[in-house]
């Protein structure tokens, strides 16, 4: 919002809209394996907004969060679960003069039951471009139960089984300028 505000003062500097959510995800639960409790918290990255003079960055943590990109290996290592898919998902990103950044998709694939949450923005509004640049994908969120996909809101709770995939597709920054 602010950045929106001062793109009309300084319209030469400020970027569009980048996803505009963290993304938040939380599981917790049983671990069997290991036979005790587990909490998992991550905030999943996005496309950065186009700037003036070139294209926004693919799958990063943009505007509110300081968080690493904790790798995959560390993740499945610490806690009862698989990442399925870990991807830039190509075309989300705003088309214009220069392009948003592409959001991600990360599927996690539950092997234990687990009570998890998602709260994110950008799943009805799109991170919007500058200067004839158009907005970025919204994100989606989906619960994949025994090969059924349904569609989670922005801000869910849901309790998972052992099989189940809770997939995060995060928002694409918007683009900047007309092609």
């Amino acid at each position: 919002v602010v950045f929106g505000a001062l793109a009309k003062a300084l319209p030469k500097i400020i970027p569009s809209a980048s996803q505009g959510t963290m993304n938040n995800v939380t599981l917790g639960g049983f671990d069997p394996v290991k036979g005790k409790r587990f909490a998992y918290y991550e905030t999943i990255a996005g496309g950065m907004g186009a700037r003036p003079c070139k294209n926004g960055i693919d799958g990063v943590q943009i505007n509110m969060t300081n968080t690493m990109n904790t790798p995959v290996e560390a993740l499945e290592f610490a806690y009862p679960i698989r990442m399925e898919r870990y991807e830039i998902v190509e075309g989300t990103g705003g088309a214009g003069k220069f392009r948003g950044g592409n959001g991600i998709r990360r599927d996690i694939k539950l092997l234990a039951d687990a009570h998890g949450t998602v709260m994110s923005e950008r799943r009805k509004i799109a991170p919007y471009g500058l200067k004839g640049g158009q907005p970025g994908s919204v994100g989606e969120d989906f619960l994949v139960r025994n090969g059924k996909k349904m569609k989670l809101p922005g801000k869910a709770e849901v309790l998972l089984k052992a099989g189940d995939i809770l997939s995060i597709r995060t928002p694409g920054g918007g683009g900047w300028g007309k092609r």
